[in-house]
């Protein structure tokens, strides 16, 4: 079957698609939840589902109804039709959490923005804890920041599912602007040297810290590049 819209996702009957909403950071707004409320009641959607990435999905909807809810929806809505960043996920930080160390919302935004247009070999999921304790379970995310009272550190190639991996250290205590350069710089090394549909944890095995290392050494000089792996 012809996919009826870009964006929507063929479900396991084979007959009925889903969507899924962009909600960066996990925040949503009343009027946006008004805005979802509405659009399943309008079109019947037999499950709304709270994804494990802070997103809802709208699922079992008739082929006809999805470019219909897709422009009900609007900026709510995320197509995913290629290998993409699926989501940004974050604690609630400085903003609302008494052990946040930095602000999580505020990167974890920053970062969904800066990846949003972007397509890489495989899906990417991002975590971004405010705190050591990891209450966004960034330690499973290919791209993992876990906060610290002297700023952001950052882990390359986690994975959860049936081959879970916590992923390469690869440099403490960097400022906010720090953190998302190194992201891009870890995500475009990715995409340059990994095999089509490698998630990030994979390629990490195939190609090892070392070679990350000594690229990275060259790309971003000002961060000092560790080789430990941490929990």
């Amino acid at each position: 079957m012809t996919n009826p819209s870009e964006g929507a996702i063929l479900q396991r009957d084979s007959k009925t698609w889903a969507v899924t909403t962009r909600i960066p950071a996990g925040i949503v707004t009343p009027g946006q939840l008004e805005t979802i409320a509405r659009a399943g009641k309008k079109y019947h959607v037999p499950v709304l589902k709270i994804t494990s990435g802070q997103r809802i999905l709208f699922a079992g909807l008739e082929p006809e109804d999805v470019p219909r809810i897709i422009a009900d929806l609007g900026p709510l809505v995320k197509p995913e039709t290629l290998p993409c960043v699926k989501f940004v996920q974050a604690c609630l930080g400085t903003e609302m959490c008494r052990y946040g160390k930095q602000d999580s919302i505020g990167l974890a935004r920053i970062i969904d923005e800066q990846f949003r247009d972007q397509t890489f070999p495989a899906k990417i999921k991002i975590g971004v804890s405010g705190c050591p304790r990891c209450c966004s379970e960034s330690h499973t995310r290919d791209i993992r920041m876990i906060a610290t009272p002297n700023g952001w550190t950052v882990f390359f190639g986690g994975n959860a599912g049936t081959r879970p991996r916590f992923g390469d250290l690869i440099a403490r205590d960097l400022t906010a602007d720090e953190a998302v350069d190194c992201a891009q710089r870890l995500s475009e090394y990715y995409r340059r040297h990994a095999h089509p549909r490698e998630r990030t944890a994979r390629f990490m095995e195939r190609t090892g810290i070392e070679s990350l290392k000594s690229e990275l050494l060259s790309l971003i000089p000002y961060i000092p590049v560790e080789t430990e792996r941490l929990p």
